[in-house]
């Protein structure tokens, strides 16, 4: 099967993983976000849904766009503002 080329593909993909990473850990996002530790708490997570990027889109469009790590941003961490954390 051929790579995901087109840039606005792959961004959809990378919000659908963001979106999948999201719903089935939301206690444990909650939770990262109060002790300061998100990126390290869902660490297999977050490489698996990489892995699966990286898996199907384009090897340019992965050495030369950050897709992926803006969609964990806009949909992992934004939307969870009301949140006590540290980082706000």
């Amino acid at each position: 099967m051929a790579k995901i080329d087109n840039i606005k593909k792959a961004s959809q993909l990378a919000r659908a993983i963001a979106s999948d990473i999201s719903i089935y850990n939301t206690q444990a996002i909650e939770d990262a976000l109060k002790n300061d530790n998100l990126f390290t708490a869902l660490a297999g997570e977050l490489d698996e849904g990489r892995s699966l990027f990286h898996d199907k889109v384009s090897e340019e469009i992965c050495a030369n766009t950050n897709i992926f790590e803006k969609a964990i941003i806009d949909i992992i961490v934004a939307g969870r503002g009301h949140i006590k954390a540290p980082i706000w």
